[in-house]
């Protein structure tokens, strides 16, 4: 069994890491998520979060993601962001601008989608403080 594999993080705009990793962490839908060598195939959808990406070295690259889906399998882990940042200050100008849309957003929506608009913004708001 391989102690490494391959991760790459893309947005619409570009590639933004391609890393060997030992562990990736992933904010799921469902929950977060450790992927490691040999992880079981899945694919799942994102909701704003962090992913904590380990190299073999034992250095921490951090990514702020508002959304997508992530590819698993045994060899690699493959995150396709709606919007993606690297870099403390450019994400958090960044995720606050997308916050206050989400917010505006969540005020006008009704019914049905007005729990999933504000989960959206739950979800927003504990992405910046975990970069706090």
């Amino acid at each position: 069994m391989a102690n490494t594999m391959q991760f790459d993080l893309v947005s619409p705009e570009r590639r933004l890491a391609s890393l060997t990793a030992t562990q990736v962490r992933i904010p799921g839908a469902e929950g977060d998520m450790t992927v490691m060598p040999a992880h079981a195939p899945v694919i799942t959808t994102l909701r704003p979060g962090l992913v904590k990406v380990t190299g073999e070295d034992g250095s921490e690259s951090f990514f702020a993601v508002t959304g997508g889906f992530a590819e698993i399998n045994a060899e690699s882990a493959s995150v396709l962001a709606e919007y993606a940042t690297v870099g403390e200050a450019a994400s958090r100008k960044a995720l606050e601008g997308f916050l206050e849309e989400a917010r505006a957003r969540a005020a006008e929506v009704e019914g049905a989608h007005k729990d999933a608009a504000e989960t959206f913004v739950s979800d927003m708001v504990q992405l910046l403080e975990d970069m706090d």
